[in-house]
């Protein structure tokens, strides 16, 4: 009874983790067209479900198990933001969106640990994410005006393209396309028809969001891996993602330094300014030397007073008054922790998982969730590029990211229980 109640709150969760509190709110009509409600259901619904996930692995886990959990690096990360409040212009509100981030994490832990053998993971995890597919397709026919961008939205020129559940087509690319990934990872661990039909569900999806940068880092995090995979080599994957890490870089947000970077993207790509995110990028960049010891605080720079209160600037392409992040996670990293704080928490998200997928891979029981946690971590990291999720509170994508890197830091440090009688 407790197993069969274990695994279904592991599925239940890496579903609630996707879904969110506040699916399919529609498309933002106007700028001003963001109201408290979700922030209110996301602060009372998270509570309870950290409350209810903590609960389950008191119950259910082994003491020394969860031990393991607390790692310093989540600790240095937790202390880094919760020290970047001091920098906010409202610290308390700043430090109740650290606190909603922190307990997403007892949902991260939760779906990994809840769960007695990997089977039981993989059953659970494989039919939430199918109810969540299906329930996306079932929206597209039913609720088009909510899961498809439509003309009347303040963005128009998105319309046409799939959005789903969530806020926009940005976010549903990368979260569907981790969805792909997991699809993979079912196949590869014995649940062949489901996850077939997440792997194709997903892509598809992914290529109706007409998220080009997106189409082009999934088939690439997804190929590094199992090339990698098929020739034994996790040092080898490791070097060509860095690589890959260095070249996506330089051709983004590197071209806001150099003229020749910039050169060379626009000899590639028929929009070099990436839709204008390249004047976001240098307004960031700029306003990170403004505060570069301690950052401006979490959740206090974008739409904050001092932003709205600028004048316009008609001849950026976009307002940076009304834009909500850098457009560049790792950017706002540094533009809210600063650059130290900034520098250690990217390390520790970004590259420790790289030493823990090494570590990870020479136990051979745990191979195909590493290799799944990896090509997450390799997708995130092309991904952060285009688009800003680090500890942002219960957002798919950091959570995801959170999942992965949770995930290969467990494998790193014990082996994975295929089964259980």
């Amino acid at each position: 009874m407790m197993r069969a109640a274990t695994t279904f709150l592991s599925g239940f969760g890496l579903f609630i983790m996707i879904f969110t509190l506040n699916p399919f709110m529609g498309d933002v009509i106007s700028e001003g067209d963001v109201g408290t409600t979700a922030n209110v259901v996301n602060q009372i619904g998270y509570l309870g479900l950290g409350a209810l996930f903590i609960f389950a692995m008191l119950a259910s886990v082994a003491p020394r198990t969860l031990l393991k959990l607390i790692s310093p690096s989540w600790l240095i990360i937790f202390a880094i933001a919760y020290f970047s409040c001091m920098q906010s212009y409202d610290p308390t509100a700043s430090a109740r969106g650290v606190t909603l981030s922190l307990v997403a994490m007892l949902m991260v832990a939760g779906v990994l640990v809840l769960p007695r053998s990997e089977k039981d993971f993989v059953e659970a995890c494989a039919n939430a994410v199918l109810l969540l597919l299906v329930i996306n397709y079932a929206a597209l026919v039913l609720l088009p005006e909510r899961a498809i961008h439509q003309a009347s939205a303040l963005e128009s020129w998105h319309a046409g393209y799939w959005r789903g559940h969530l806020s926009h087509k940005n976010v549903s690319a990368p979260v569907f396309s981790v969805l792909a990934m997991f699809g993979i990872y079912c196949i590869r661990s014995g649940a062949r028809m489901r996850g077939w039909a997440i792997t194709l569900l997903s892509v598809i999806f992914v290529l109706h969001t007409g998220s080009k940068t997106t189409i082009g880092f999934l088939p690439l995090a997804i190929g590094i891996v199992l090339c990698g995979s098929a020739i034994r080599s996790s040092g080898a994957i490791v070097i060509v993602h860095l690589c890959f890490a260095v070249l996506v870089a330089c051709l983004t947000v590197g071209t806001i330094y150099s003229p020749s970077l910039l050169a060379m993207t626009a000899a590639v790509l028929d929009d070099p300014t990436f839709t204008g995110r390249d004047a976001i990028w240098q307004f960031a960049s700029d306003s990170i030397a403004a505060h570069p010891w301690f950052g401006h605080g979490y959740a206090s720079f974008w739409q904050s007073p001092v932003i709205r209160g600028m004048e316009a600037n008609f001849e950026a392409d976009w307002d940076v008054r009304g834009i909500v992040s850098a457009h560049n996670t790792f950017l706002d990293a540094l533009l809210t922790f600063g650059i130290p704080g900034g520098g250690v928490i990217i390390l520790l998200l970004f590259v420790k998982p790289l030493i823990d997928y090494i570590r990870a891979d020479r136990r051979s029981g745990s191979r195909n969730f590493s290799e799944f946690c990896m090509m997450v971590i390799l997708f995130m990291t092309y991904n952060g590029m285009m688009e800003s999720f680090i500890l942002n509170r219960a957002d798919p994508q950091w959570m995801l990211l959170a999942l992965a890197v949770f995930g290969l830091n467990m494998a790193a440090r014990c082996n994975l229980r295929h089964n259980t009688d």
